[in-house]
């Protein structure tokens, strides 16, 4: 389950639950004003009334029950159901708290998840939360309406922590983001949008991410730390926080920097095929060296403007 910070480190998390949630009402009212109403759409149709037939309504629309109770034709008449279900999975293990960036990996994602948090009440939805670590579920929030709610999801997110001891195999198979998906397949009984938000540096979920695709409109959140791209010169020491093992590069040698980028090349061209074969969509999101709003705001922009032209295109 989440830790519960003392009382020094809960007034710097509500400090940052309020500047996360003041930049984050800023661009939903600027910037993401109409595109989050746009892309996302209610499952469905619902029920609204029955009212007298009349000329031109679609003969297929009568209800035979109440025509018979009253003699004459009657139709059932439904409108769009705009209620939607937002949950957001949130990786909040070791890896998700390094960075040589502005934010870490796990702020950064925090403050995602507050702007699409943020839209979805704005537009009367409910907003979820699960917080998942290297080997199982960490938490979860039931999805629910309001700013107070959004809030909450907010600042469960910043404190959330992954406390399983370190894994002395690497190759040791980790199944939090399994646990995760597994859970939102069994729990949301309505199609609903579900935002994995991690940085995907464990091993491969692709069959629990396609199982829960077939329920639900799924989009991958890949967050990229700046350190996955070598400094330019020095030499670096690394620690894996998950392993707990550390290593020495030379990144003044061009043979370590070639291997290096090779190696996230094959990450990143590993998990898009895997990503594809799941048939779901794909945030890209980079840490900045220097906070920057825009950060936040553009790879999102960028996913509803895709979103809008590919419904075009249909």
């Amino acid at each position: 389950m989440t830790t519960t910070p003392d009382r020094e480190d809960l007034a710097e998390v509500l400090a940052e639950v309020r500047r996360i949630e003041v930049q984050s009402n800023r661009l939903v009212r600027s910037v993401m004003a109409g595109g989050y109403a746009s892309v996302f759409r209610g499952a469905g149709l619902e029920f609204d009334e029955v009212r007298e037939f009349v000329e031109g309504d679609d003969p297929r629309s009568i209800d035979w029950k109440v025509t018979a109770r009253a003699g004459k034709p009657f139709v059932k008449k439904y409108v769009d159901e705009r209620e939607q279900t937002v949950v957001f999975l949130l990786d909040a293990s070791a890896s998700m708290r390094c960075g040589f960036g502005a934010w870490s990996a796990r702020q950064m994602a925090v403050r995602l998840c507050a702007c699409m948090a943020f839209a979805a009440v704005r537009n009367h939805d409910k907003v979820g939360l699960v917080t998942f670590g290297k080997r199982d579920v960490l938490g979860f929030v039931p999805a629910q309406k309001g700013i107070g709610h959004a809030l909450r999801i907010v600042r469960d997110g910043l404190v959330a922590t992954d406390d399983a001891a370190p894994v002395s195999d690497p190759d040791e198979s980790c199944d939090g983001a399994e646990a995760a998906l597994t859970l939102a397949s069994r729990t949301l009984r309505r199609r609903a949008v579900v935002f994995v938000v991690s940085d995907f540096l464990g091993p491969t979920v692709g069959k629990a991410m396609a199982r829960c695709a077939l329920r639900h409109d799924v989009v991958a959140v890949r967050i990229a730390s700046p350190d996955l791209f070598p400094p330019e010169r020095g030499l670096v020491r690394l620690r894996d926080p998950e392993s707990g093992r550390t290593t020495l590069a030379d990144f003044s040698s061009a043979r370590v920097r070639d291997a290096w980028l090779q190696r996230v090349g094959a990450w990143r061209a590993r998990l898009d095929a895997e990503f594809a074969r799941c048939g779901v969509d794909v945030i890209d999101v980079a840490v900045p060296m220097r906070r920057d709003a825009d950060a936040v705001s553009r790879p999102i922009l960028d996913f509803f403007r895709m979103r809008q032209l590919r419904g075009a295109k249909r």
